[in-house]
Order: structure tokens, then sequence, then C-alpha cells
């Protein structure tokens, strides 16, 4: 490695991980934002030398990169969303499931509940999801005002657009946010409050313990499972899905903690296989959403062997 190319890496080095963060918030795939990301660190090195610091600071520039590969990227694929942003909820817990493999469904990031709370709430399954709800260059103007504080004119200057259609983009972007029921300013609870909810809902899970599981649900729980379009929104509707589940897979079952998303959550095992990968949102020491993943992609994410036995 020349000189140049090392002092290139060193200067980008830092910037990495939260720029697979904003590819992630744009492409809602750890796999898709990877991708993005090398891209965007390729574009840089066969442009550094009209890189102007005089201008932009280099975090900036690589933002202004990164933004406009997600931007390619997503000209030739569709959002991700989860599955109540599909259709709507179902109603009868025991209905079969109904697997969508047509649609390309939002996938989890690993998370470090060290980071900070800001990365933590920005990170939140529920507003990534929203997010995926508006047009990529909407999604952009809004990610690089929150992310970066960018000035509108130079937001609309990233994007090709002039202030006034980035001020309107952006209107229309936290109108829609809004009526997905999201505030994008809204806080992750703190992770050991989360975490303690968590461990209480695991230890109920691992029990097959269907009302001490209930007991830690908010009133409007939602539970939805990418690939299935299955969703379900209530306490009742949740507590018969989980009877069922028991019905149907039996009571052995571990877990192992994750976390997600600036979310707790668990890998769940059962019969010593390995089952889902399952993100939980803690809102005011309740369980408010609980995401269940069982997707190759999803658990590749998090290094897991779909063909390993535990015991």
């Amino acid at each position: 490695m020349s000189r140049v190319e090392a002092d290139f890496e060193r200067a980008v080095a830092r910037h990495r991980h939260e720029l697979l963060v904003h590819c992630y918030r744009m492409l809602g795939s750890v796999h898709d934002a990877e991708d993005a990301v090398q891209e965007t660190l390729l574009r840089a090195w066969r442009a550094a030398d009209r890189f102007d610091p005089a201008r932009a600071s280099l975090r900036t520039w690589l933002y202004r990169i990164a933004t406009n590969a997600c931007l390619t990227a997503l000209e030739s694929r569709s959002s991700r969303p989860l599955p109540s942003s599909v259709g709507p909820a179902f109603d009868d817990p025991d209905a079969p499931l109904v697997p969508n493999l047509e649609v390309t469904w939002l996938t989890p990031i690993p998370g470090d509940p060290e980071a900070s709370a800001v990365e933590r709430s920005r990170l939140r399954l529920a507003l990534v999801a929203a997010l995926q709800l508006l047009p990529a260059r909407q999604r952009a103007a809004l990610i690089l005002r929150e992310a970066l504080d960018v000035p509108a004119a130079e937001v609309g200057e990233s994007l090709g657009m002039s202030t006034a259609a980035v001020n309107s983009a952006l209107q229309r972007a936290r109108r829609t946010l809004a009526s997905a029921g999201v505030d994008p300013e809204a806080a992750a609870e703190p992770p050991a409050e989360q975490r303690a909810v968590v461990d209480r809902y695991v230890d109920a899970f691992e029990r097959a313990d269907v009302p001490a599981i209930t007991a830690l649900l908010t009133d409007d729980i939602v539970l939805e499972m990418p690939p299935n379009e299955n969703w379900y929104a209530g306490r009742d509707d949740y507590a018969g899905f989980m009877r069922r589940v028991y019905r149907l897979r039996g009571t052995d079952w571990r877990t192992e903690p994750i976390w997600a998303n600036g979310e707790a959550g668990f890998v769940a095992y059962v019969d010593g296989r390995l089952h889902t990968v399952q993100v939980l949102t803690v809102e005011g020491g309740r369980v408010a959403r609980t995401t269940v993943f069982q997707s190759p992609e999803a658990f590749a994410a998090f290094g897991l062997d779909g063909d390993a036995v535990i015991r």
C-alpha cells in the first residue's frame, strides 16, 4: 500500500461505522449498507484530488458521497418495509402464516448498548421502518438534516434540489412519519432499563408462560415477523399467537441475548436449532413492539449459522 493510500485509509477509517449506520438507515439492510460503504470509499478515492477542505469537512464530503451511492442503489430496488406497512393486521392468531418472498423486507443491524443515545435512537426499528415509507430523496434530505444538521441549501446542493424543494420534501417527510406514529426525535429507552424488561420477557418466553408474557406488553403491542405478512396488534392476539407457537413448536426454547437497532433482543432456539432473531421495543417499562426475523440475511448479520445445533 502506498503512503497516499495509507493516509487515505487512516483519514476515512474513523468514519466507517457512522457511514454504515447512515447507509443502513437509507437502505434498510446491513448487507446493502456494507456494499454502499464500499462504493462510497471507492468513489471517494477516485475523487480525492477534488476534495476541498475549505468547502466541506471530510465527514460531510463522505456523507454526501454515501447518500448518492445509496440513491443510486435505490434506483434499481424497492424500499424495505415491515409487514405492518404492507397490509392490515391479521385478526386470527391461528391463521396460516403467509410468507411473501417477493417483498425484500427490512432486516436488523447489530447494535452496541454502549453506543451514544443519539445513535441508538436513530436506529430504532420503528423509525428505520418509517423512513422506508419515504421516497428516496425525501429520505435522504431528512437523514442529512438530522444526522449532520446540514443547512437546507447544502442538502439541496448534495441532492441536486433547490432549497425550496428541500424544505418541501422535509415537510412531507415529517408528515409521513407523524402519520405512521413515529417521532424522529424520540429517544430510545436507556439500555439497562431495556434489558431488564427483555430479561423478564425472556424468562417467561423460555418457560412458555403466556400470561407472564402478556403482562409485560403494552395494550397496543405490535407483533410482526417478516418474511410473513402476518402481523398482530393488541395483547389478546399476541397472547393467542404465542399459545399457537408453543402448541405447534413445543416448549424446549433457549435464548441468547443480542442488541439490534439500539434495542434489546434475543436469538431464539427451539429443540436446539436456530429459530429467530427477535428485537423488542421497550417503552415505559413494557414491550411495545416485537419484531421477529427469520431469514438468512438477518441470521448472517449476527453471524448465526442456521444449521448449527445447540444443547
